[in-house]
């Protein structure tokens, strides 16, 4: 009896893992995975910091916080069972004056309540025996968190996917999707792909392939830059570990902080702004198509006119190191603007809903013999091994 066939459109993280649960899983089942660029993991899973998030801001009971917490573990295990560089170097989440204490408080709890181990909290002299030049008032560290290379995740993931029988397609952009004979057929730039049932790990652009399956875009994915700085060598030693602020309920971003890179090195980062291309990583960057479909989105105008203010500052923030260096300085407040060297950007595959709302959850919709990942950002690779088994297990022929 021939196999079933899955395509998975996008070989970004999610993707990948999710073909390697199914291969792992599905002996009956032969994963056949739809990249259009030459190489896997290129986009959201080759442009961020490496971080392994625990679920502690997540609220509890959400895709989020549920698939983070087991996501890490098991992403932990799969590292240390394929010698893959990572350290488990904890976390401060830091409340940089008084008036931050109360949502400490509330992430303590939640993160509690998600199921993390060994949360602490730490006033002042606690915590500079971990980041002696960290500043703020109180901490809560989170020693579950860790740092990881996820380019070698995947090209672990390649080999295992390739050894259980899947298929890895580079080149192979996803430019038409049929349905015929109860199935699909997906045309690509590397040719025709026939299977029996659609997974859509798109990413940046999965709002598009979920369309061309013939769903209706309801959210729309509006691309933000995340751009980072890199600390000077001889200035590294102001960051031992991770150092993270106390997000602020009335935005929607986390806020910059700082990152210690597996190989090495350390980040100060992201602000986010409006990306004018879906893989826009420089300033310059713009594509027609792209900034059309955001700018004539209602939901981004809405979207602005609700934050006015924490939009015009991260605009200005791009372009000055000195803005920039004066909200690192809340949680490490001798870090000074020539400690900063430019640093990379990542663009945050992010839903927006028309009404002008993030999407904050992981978002997964079913129809007949597919599944769409809509809204998949952070923590999308440390969960991806949990999601990749989340989605095994929705796959009904």
């Amino acid at each position: 009896m021939a196999k079933q066939r899955v395509l998975i459109a996008g070989g970004g993280i999610v993707g990948l893992a999710t073909a390697y649960k199914l291969a792992l899983a599905r002996p009956g089942v032969t994963p056949v995975v739809l990249e259009k660029e030459a190489g896997v993991g290129q986009h959201q899973t080759g442009h961020n910091s490496g971080v392994l998030h625990a679920g502690l801001y997540y609220r509890p009971g959400s895709n989020k916080a549920r698939l983070a917490v087991t996501g890490i573990r098991e992403m932990v295990q799969f590292c240390q069972e394929n010698d893959i560089p990572h350290d488990i170097c904890g976390k401060l989440v830091v409340a940089a004056d008084e008036s931050e204490l109360g949502r400490l408080e509330e992430l303590y709890e939640r993160g509690a309540a998600n199921g993390l181990k060994g949360l602490k909290k730490m006033g002042p002299e606690e915590m500079r025996q971990i980041e002696p030049n960290v500043g703020g008032v109180r901490a809560v560290r989170v020693p579950e968190e860790g740092i990881v290379d996820y380019a070698r995740v995947c090209a672990v993931m390649v080999d295992k996917i390739r050894a259980l029988g899947g298929q890895i397609r580079t080149n192979a952009r996803v430019e038409k999707l049929l349905r015929r004979d109860g199935g699909w057929v997906a045309e690509t730039t590397a040719g025709e792909f026939s299977g029996d049932f659609l997974i859509n790990c798109a990413g940046l652009h999965c709002d598009r392939v979920s369309e061309l399956a013939g769903e209706t875009r309801s959210a729309r994915i509006v691309p933000f830059r995340g751009e980072y700085y890199v600390i000077r060598p001889e200035r590294q030693n102001l960051v031992r570990h991770l150092i993270y602020p106390v997000p602020d309920p009335k935005f929607p971003f986390l806020g910059v902080h700082f990152t210690r890179l597996i190989h090495g090195g350390v980040e100060a980062g992201p602000n986010a702004v409006l990306a004018l291309r879906r893989e826009g990583y420089k300033k310059t960057d713009f594509n027609l198509r792209d900034s059309l479909d955001a700018l004539l989105f209602p939901g981004l105008w809405r979207f602005l006119a609700r934050y006015p203010s924490m939009c015009w500052w991260e605009i200005r923030r791009s372009f000055s190191r000195q803005m920039f260096c004066e909200s690192l300085q809340r949680l490490v407040p001798a870090i000074q603007p020539e400690d900063l060297s430019p640093g990379g950007a990542g663009v945050r595959a992010q839903a927006l809903t028309p009404s002008g709302e993030l999407v904050q959850d992981f978002l997964f919709v079913e129809s007949e013999r597919a599944l769409h990942v809509l809204n998949a950002p952070s923590p999308g690779a440390t969960a991806s091994l949990a999601i990749g088994s989340e989605i095994a297990a929705k796959v009904r022929f």
